[in-house]
């Protein structure tokens, strides 16, 4: 290798003697080695020293040791530990192993799936793991599936093909004829519906006011005997797995009737769609498989890396052609294609970690994780409604537990202080018009030791404020 002279040739020989690889691996262990010990939130300290990014960008290149030195000494101590076992602030998950040393191989291959000759690996494990996760969730055999970014965009991607189809039931090609001027279509929802559901529902241009919200019952559940007729031309959203209180709407009751309509029915089940996957809780989605479409995420509950999202749809060609892709240099196969299936092109294989998670488990191994997950939340429920000053506000279907102090100040201030302490880390939400503290339990790193140290730090926190 001649002397770098070039960026060129310092690329060349950063691939040619793979040192800063080396670096890189042993900065991961670090950070691995303490992640089960370590604060679960950074400290005042650690973020204080993010100002070391606050730089002009330099002229010339720099060394890539450099580089990575600069992000482990003051990126690592800044990040949240939602690795380990005792955050339980949103619905995030932990990382299961093999799918981060699994990430780490797909980084190194960089494979874009979009099309089966661009990464015939990547379109093989899409294919294969359309089958599992149609068996998983017992969805029927013509069911498709795009593997996206997330929960929000494959809902997006799930109400794009209730749009086409309930477009095209009115004899309306959106493709071709666009919105304006089109018929009609009606869209309900429960007054509990995600964010994310309200957020897909602007950007396909429904328009949020013109929702049929849907009363629900003190669960978060829709009741199924409030809601209207239906028809062809009819969206219905419902849930598997409240953000609050884990509840489920009842779909064996729900869907049977929009079926008869012939309505649409989406299922945002991001993380509750899971429940399907195990033998003690499957009970819980029984009859979502008569919908026409759900939205389910990977990290939130089977514990990949971020970056896992999957939209599953029994109409193919609803879903194909709401995310048409045409142009003369794409080069289809008779092997899966992944272009057709997302919004997207330049996609890396995000599938990989979700492949090998899934190989790694087994059927078995997801009941067993999954159940788990349920199990702590009951545990953390129980405890944590033994001490005076805290009332659990739900029942706990699956894992999440809503937690309430006298008063919404001493709530809130309990919370805070619980934050500040960093044993465990809880966000805050409102229920019914009050201010609760939402635990979600979603970590496969979770312990029994965990439950209890952190129920510790919430009474720590009460008593400190009172």
């Amino acid at each position: 290798m001649k002397k770098n002279s070039t960026i060129q040739d310092k690329m060349y020989a950063d691939i040619e003697n793979k040192n800063i690889f080396d670096t890189t691996q042993k900065y991961a262990y670090e950070y691995l080695n303490t992640i089960f010990t370590r604060n679960v939130y950074p400290t005042e300290e650690s973020i204080s020293n993010l100002k070391y990014f606050n730089e002009e960008l330099q002229k010339e290149p720099i060394n890539a040791e450099a580089v990575l030195e600069q992000l482990h000494t003051y990126g690592s101590p800044a990040t949240v530990a939602n690795l380990g076992g005792r955050y339980f602030g949103f619905v995030c998950g932990s990382s299961v192993p093999v799918g981060l040393a699994a990430k780490n191989l797909a980084t190194f291959w960089d494979q874009s799936p979009t099309m089966n000759v661009l990464s015939p690996i990547g379109s093989k494990l899409e294919t294969v793991v359309e089958e599992w996760l149609k068996q998983l969730f017992n969805l029927p055999a013509r069911t498709v599936a795009g593997f996206v970014s997330g929960t929000s965009t494959a809902t997006f991607c799930g109400l794009a093909a209730a749009r086409y189809r309930l477009l095209a039931n009115q004899n309306w090609n959106i493709n071709e004829d666009g919105l304006f001027n089109a018929p009609k279509i009606r869209v309900i929802t429960g007054k509990q519906a995600h964010s994310t559901v309200l957020k897909a529902i602007s950007l396909l241009g429904f328009g949020k006011n013109n929702i049929e919200w849907i009363d629900v019952d003190e669960h978060g559940r829709i009741i199924p005997d409030l809601i209207p007729e239906m028809d062809n031309t009819t969206l219905l959203i419902l849930q598997a797995g409240n953000v609050n209180s884990g509840s489920y709407d009842d779909f064996e009751k729900i869907c049977t009737k929009a079926n008869k309509a012939g309505a649409w029915v989406h299922i945002d089940g991001a993380f509750g769609l899971w429940a399907s996957a195990v033998d003690q809780l499957k009970h819980l989605t029984k009859g979502a498989e008569k919908a026409n479409s759900w939205a389910v995420d990977g990290h939130k509950t089977l514990n990949t890396p971020y970056d896992s999202g999957i939209v599953l749809c029994e109409d193919k060609e609803a879903l194909t052609s709401a995310l048409h892709m045409s142009g003369s240099y794409i080069i289809t196969s008779k092997e899966r294609d992944g272009t057709f299936y997302t919004p997207e092109m330049s996609r890396r294989a995000r599938v990989v970690e979700l492949w090998a998670i899934l190989k790694y488990l087994g059927k078995n191994g997801i009941d067993q994780m999954i159940l788990t997950m349920h199990q702590r939340a009951v545990q953390f429920s129980q405890e944590l409604s033994a001490i005076e000053g805290f009332a659990i506000l739900n029942q706990v279907t699956f894992n999440q537990v809503m937690v309430a102090c006298d008063t919404d100040e001493i709530t809130e201030k309990t919370m805070a202080k619980i934050q500040e302490l960093r044993e465990c880390w809880v966000g805050g939400s409102l229920w019914n018009g009050k201010k609760i503290i939402r635990v979600s339990v979603c970590s496969w790193a979770t312990t029994t030791e965990d439950i209890s140290r952190s129920v510790n730090s919430f009474k720590q926190a009460l008593k400190q404020i009172i």
